[in-house]
């Protein structure tokens, strides 16, 4: 293709076209049917006004504690996936690591994998009775340890969060060392040439330079975090009772009883809470591209 020639206009409006088409449009009749009483159990619809939304918000909406935990789930694995990612990072791009390609591939591979088989996976390693890390804790003599994991109300969101930065942080990782793969080597040997330490030249030369990877796997880390459902689903299918549940597995219910309207309010809460979020992080994370 000649990157020089100039393309007629209607190449890319017929791509503006389908995107309207199969995006734009479903979005906006989703927001507009969030306003009716739209179910599977009668034909008419009606318009209800904010009705829904004022369920959704009512202080003693269980809905409210879906978004609740949908917000928990997203600060919490965002903050884990990327620390334990950049400190992985670190370590396998360090000149004292042995084999670092085969590290850095078995710590990636959980990636490959889908996030429901995750979950069932994990489902099956962390049953109370025939799980495989509870009988490894007994088969250690640390009876104590073991857990019920997914049914204990004060220790399953722990255990999910846990199971999901598991999986995602392999790609933080391969992230951020090709961001600092990309970091000129001189920087660092003119910061040892005046004394400074592993720690001075992380915080002065490796964090600002990082920083638009950083704000890149932050917004991605948040859109998934508010988005999550395979993993949810797969591991605990929202429970025990509530205890799990997040905004896509509540619209997924109401969907399931026939309530459409009300899985329609949901989504469009989400897409509004994705959009704020996003842009309170972009704005806060705003930074002057550094010279290099």
């Amino acid at each position: 293709m000649n990157k020089r020639k100039l393309y007629p206009w209607y190449f890319a409006g017929a791509a503006a076209f389908l995107f309207f088409l199969l995006c734009f449009v479903p979005g906006i009749l989703g927001i507009a049917y969030s306003f009716t009483d739209w179910n599977n159990f009668s034909k008419e619809i009606n318009f209800v006004g904010l009705a829904n939304y004022k369920a959704v918000f009512q202080g003693n909406s269980e809905y409210l504690k879906y978004i609740g935990n949908t917000i928990l789930f997203t600060v919490v694995t965002t903050i884990m996936k990327t620390l334990f990612g950049l400190a992985l990072a670190l370590l396998l791009t360090q000149n004292f690591i042995r084999f670092k390609n085969f590290h850095r591939m078995i710590i990636f591979s959980p990636q490959v994998m889908s996030y429901l088989v995750a979950g069932l996976v994990f489902r099956s390693m962390l049953h109370p009775t025939t799980g495989f890390l509870n009988n490894f804790l007994r088969s250690l003599g640390l009876n104590g340890l073991a857990k019920n994991w997914l049914t204990d109300l004060t220790m399953v969101f722990p255990t999910v969060m846990t199971v999901d930065t598991w999986k995602g942080m392999g790609y933080i990782m391969v992230v951020v060392i090709a961001g600092l793969l990309s970091v000129s080597p001189e920087y660092y040997e003119a910061a040892s040439m005046d004394g400074a330490s592993f720690f001075q030249k992380f915080w002065s030369i490796t964090l600002p330079l990082l920083k638009p990877v950083l704000v890149n796997i932050t917004v991605l880390n948040v859109t998934y975090g508010l988005r999550v459902f395979d993993m949810i689903y797969s591991l605990t299918n929202g429970g025990p009772g509530n205890a799990t549940g997040v905004i896509n597995t509540a619209v997924y219910k109401e969907f399931s009883k026939g309530n459409l309207a009300m899985g329609t309010t949901l989504s469009s809460v989400l897409f509004f809470v994705v959009l704020a979020l996003l842009y309170f992080i972009i704005k806060s994370m705003e930074h002057k591209e550094v010279e290099v």
